[in-house]
């Protein structure tokens, strides 16, 4: 084996196979790691050998990662290296929890820099020693650890830019104003606008009195805005202490360019300081500590400025209008323009008697406020060598405590708006009069809200056994008591999980493996006598390399086989407590009166009592290989998972009888009881090819996993069997089927008559499933997958190319196989709600065979605006997540000098998406615009 140059990027060979530390070969045809058999990667409570995994779990290493792909989230697209992941879960289960460093801790909180290692686990065996929280999955992230060695300073300057890649396109004022007429003309009613109001409105010659408000303007936001961090390392220490030090800062801008809005930003320092202590040769501890501190200055604000733009029409008012356009003779008006505390850039405050405020003033004159929140996280761990009680014994503990407060501060003002009067003299557009609304006040005194305190707890300790008999006879084992509670601000109850954890572990000769794991899980969420029980997992193993008949193979460097099977039982998804009880209350109970004329109010039942309540078991089966052919020209691995989430809480409607239950008053004796079944089943794989073609380097690696989940079993009684979601994905879209437009009065006389309101020539006609003559809910089918939990097929493509000093890094990710609806507000335009592009494509009679739009309406339409057909669209698209190129200058640049190296790199993120419907897609409603970032960065390491 070939000896490497440590510094060499190998984050996108082992994203290829993730559930190991590979010994691939890195962008420079080299052999990453010396001895690869050494490498441990960290599972449930332990580290293990590369070579002792058996799937179900995908590993990256985090920090090589870094040095190639600069990062501002933690898992940021990391569904490009890790099999089984989609970017939301992990084999299609929703809710995984997240560890640091053992601890259960929001992944957002941690950065990128100060990770060593990412592990997912994936499979029920994986997690099965973590209880019931983990049930669905679990992410361990490993922060960075002090080396043996001279003292290291690492030091990282980043600063970036944010370019919007869309904004919604919405009509002007002119538009908006005719096509507002046509709804009213189609729906029987005289025109709201003249033409003479029109034609103001679309001159632009004052856009003062007559607006053509665009919130999307450079009048108040910025083509970018920008990001710069400075981060700092300090690595170092003995064998008997190491520390890890990391100090970090950002500050993010935002994009607005008006008002107390400019000064809008964030700011972020956090400081992690980690250590390692050999107390002796038999004990060992470690402490960990990181605090952060982070700060959000904003614009006061009644209402949100992106929601707003979705929805305030653009001729409604001009919020800043010049005191230049005031007449200089109106002697009151100036007499207000001078005592206003709110002058934008000569500009005052307009308004009306019905628009009081709105949020660009809100956010010029309405005051500022800080959201502050504070992290304070602390870990510490002792280990025994206890080799002297019995060879091969060892015990440690974890204790961890976490506090994080926040609370937000502000200056709440109110101010005044004015509403204009004009007047036209000598053929010039003049103020003549204000109207005053509301006053200024600047109260100077500071408003705290929204306090909140959360605090996490955490404890573990086991027992470890490590032995070999005869050297073929490999033994492990572990005894684990752990548990954490989470307090949330404001929630009576704390989030618990308590568990007691055994695994032992067995392997002949490195050929043949054994691992039964098994937990005793608790939940107070359930009746007493149901709140325990036992969750066991078997895996079996084969390593085929290590067999004669492969032992001397030139073309298979490793192939191992595994299958687990396993069943967890989980309180995950019981959403409250005491539900096993049953509910009696008069909150909303009916008065009754008496014949001495009393009233009482009656006591309902809101559901009835089942003791018998019990946990939701994850029963799972699982296949798992991995390769690597030909010295490391190809490394892959796949596995194949199929699993039931068995027991889902529902209150039945079906499988009781009906006066179990009244409408009035509103009473039900029905319990909740443990009924509905989930199924997924799908494959997952990486494959990593690697070689060197001259002095390129290159490593190409290829991730992906497809699943399908099916509805098993369902409480449900549809008259029509087709609407049955028994035996459809979980994630199902259901809808009508559009059969085009009314084409006139006729094909609405002679068509299946809607239940949703009267239909007109122009609305959408839809398809009657069970030919009853009427189109309703029991019309609605099946439509497709939403991708509610990752879309089916998840792809990620990562690609390193290293030439000398350079190194060129791309990732790729895909997602196929679902769909959504178009049904928010810019597609479903009514009454007298703003009207986006989507309508130049409506229905009228001229435009009855090229419409791709139904018929304005100044009413609900309720009939057009349902889910059908007609408004669903593929949500399949390919992305150019990232792009980065890096420059490593000459070593010998830095001899005999102080720094010992400096790289310096610029990427871009989240650049193109390829899709069909790549404008949807890329186009935010109602939220703040998707953002392309581009970076340029430099690392200097001392």
């Amino acid at each position: 084996m070939k000896h490497i140059n440590k510094n060499i990027i190998i984050g996108a060979t082992l994203s290829c196979l993730p559930f190991t530390l590979n010994a691939a070969t890195n962008a420079d045809g080299k052999d990453s790691i010396d001895n690869p058999k050494d490498q441990m990667v960290q599972v449930a409570f332990q580290k293990v050998k590369k070579s002792e995994l058996l799937g179900g779990v995908s590993v990256l290493d985090y920090k090589e990662l870094t040095k190639k792909n600069y990062n501002t989230y933690s898992l940021d697209n990391l569904q490009g290296y890790i099999d089984g992941w989609n970017g939301s879960t992990m084999w299609g289960l929703d809710g995984y929890l997240v560890l640091v460093d053992g601890v259960p801790r929001d992944a957002n909180n941690i950065l990128p820099t100060e990770i060593d290692q990412v592990t997912f686990l994936k499979g029920a065996q994986a997690v099965v020693l973590y209880g019931s929280r983990a049930t669905k999955g679990a992410i361990l992230i490993t922060t960075k650890k002090g080396n043996i060695g001279d003292l290291k300073i690492s030091a990282r300057g980043n600063v970036g830019i944010f370019a919007a890649k869309s904004y919604p396109k919405y009509l002007g004022s002119a538009q908006y104003m005719s096509l507002y007429n046509e709804a009213r003309a189609n729906d029987g009613l005289t025109p709201l606008y003249t033409d003479n109001d029109i034609y103001n409105y679309s001159s632009g010659e004052n856009p003062y009195r007559y607006p053509n408000l665009d919130f999307y303007s450079s009048d108040y936001i910025n083509k970018c805005y920008t990001r710069s961090e400075a981060n700092m390392e300090i690595n170092g220490g003995s064998k008997i202490a190491r520390f890890y030090a990391n100090i970090n800062y950002y500050h993010l801008d935002d994009v607005f360019n008006f008002g107390e809005a400019k000064n809008n930003g964030t700011d972020r320092l956090s400081i992690r300081g980690n250590i390692d202590l050999n107390l002796n040769d038999y004990i060992s501890a470690y402490i960990h500590s990181n605090v952060s501190f982070y700060d959000v200055s904003t614009a006061n604000s009644s209402s949100n400025y992106w929601s707003t733009a979705a929805t305030f029409r653009p001729n409604r008012l001009s919020p800043l209008i010049p005191t230049s356009s005031i007449d200089p003779n109106s002697a009151a008006s100036w007499i207000y323009m001078n005592n206003s505390l709110n002058i934008v850039n000569g500009n005052f405050l307009s308004g009306t008697t019905i628009d009081q405020t709105n949020v660009i003033a809100d956010m010029c004159a309405g005051g500022h406020g800080k959201y502050t929140s504070r992290q304070f996280q602390f870990d510490a761990g002792l280990k025994f060598d206890l080799a002297k009680v019995l060879k091969g014994l060892s015990f440690e503990t974890q204790f961890a405590i976490d506090y994080a407060t926040a609370y937000t501060t502000a200056y709440n003002n109110t101010y005044a708006v004015y509403t204009p009067n004009w007047s036209n003299y000598n053929g010039s557009d003049v103020i003549s009069s204000l109207t005053k609304i509301n006053n200024d006040k600047k109260s100077g005194t500071q408003n705290v809200s929204g306090s909140s305190d959360n605090q996490t707890i955490m404890f573990s300790s086991q027992f470890n056994y490590n032995t070999t008999i005869n050297k073929v006879h490999n033994i492990k084992a572990m005894l684990i008591g752990a548990g954490y509670q989470t307090k949330l601000s404001g929630t009576y109850h704390k989030t618990s999980n308590v568990n007691l954890g055994l695994e032992l572990d067995y392997n002949y000769a490195g050929k043949y493996f054994a691992q039964i794991g098994t937990a005793l899980v608790h939940s107070a969420k359930l009746a007493p006598g149901h709140r325990d029980a036992l969750s066991p997992s078997a895996t079996l193993g084969w390593k085929l390399k290590n067999e004669n008949f492969l032992k001397n193979s030139s073309i298979v460097d490793e192939l191992t086989l595994s299958a687990s099977l396993s069943e967890l039982n989980s309180d995950t998804d019981i959403q409250n407590y005491y539900l096993y009880e049953a509910n009696y209350t008069q909150a909303d109970g009916a008065y009754w009166s008496w014949a001495d004329g009393t009233l009482e109010k009656s006591t309902n039942v809101k559901r009835g009592e089942n003791p018998d309540l019990r946990f939701i078991k994850r029963k799972e089966f699982s296949v798992s290989m991995q390769t690597s052919l030909l010295n490391h020209l190809i490394e892959a691995k796949a596995s194949f998972f199929t699993n039931v989430i068995d027991g889902g809480l529902i209150q039945p409607s079906t499988i009781y009888p009906s006066y179990f239950s009244t409408y009035y008053p509103s009473a039900s004796f029905i319990p909740y009881v443990n009924y509905n079944k989930d199924k997924r089943t799908g494959f997952d794989f990486g494959v990593n090819l690697n070689k060197k073609v001259g002095q390129v380097g290159l490593s190409l690696g290829v991730t992906g996993m497809y699943y399908t989940s099916k509805a098993t079993q369902r409480d449900e009684n549809y008259a029509d069997s087709y609407q049955n979601r028994t035996g459809k994905p979980l994630d199902g879209l259901w809808g009508l089927v559009s059969d085009g437009f009314y084409s006139d009065a006729a094909d609405v006389a002679k068509s299946p008559k809607s239940s949703y309101g009267t239909c007109k020539p122009g609305d959408i006609k839809y398809v009657d499933q069970n030919g009853d003559g009427i189109i309703n809910a029991q019309d609605q089918v099946y439509l497709g997958k939403g991708g509610w939990y990752g879309s089916p097929f998840t792809l990620g493509i990562n690609l390193t190319a290293k030439y000398k000093d350079f190194t060129f890094f791309a990732l790729c990710t895909g997602n196929y196989g679902a769909k959504a609806f178009k049904n928010n507000s810019y597609w479903w335009v009514y009454g007298d709600g703003k009207y986006s592009e989507a309508v130049l494509g409506r229905w009228t009679e001229a435009t009855a065979s090229t419409a791709t739009y139904p018929r304005l309406t100044t009413g609900t339409s309720d009939n057009n605006f349902q889910n059908s057909t007609f408004w669903l669209y593929s949500t399949d698209r390919f992305d150019l997540a990232k792009v980065q190129i890096t420059y490593d200058l000459p070593k010998k640049w830095f001899e005999n000098f102080f720094i010992s190296g400096v790289s310096a790199y610029v990427s871009g993120s989240n650049l193109l998406t390829f899709s069909g419907e790549r404008k949807i897609l890329e186009m935010n409603v109602g939220s703040a615009p998707q953002y392309r970032f581009y970076n340029l960065g430099v690392n200097v390491t001392f």
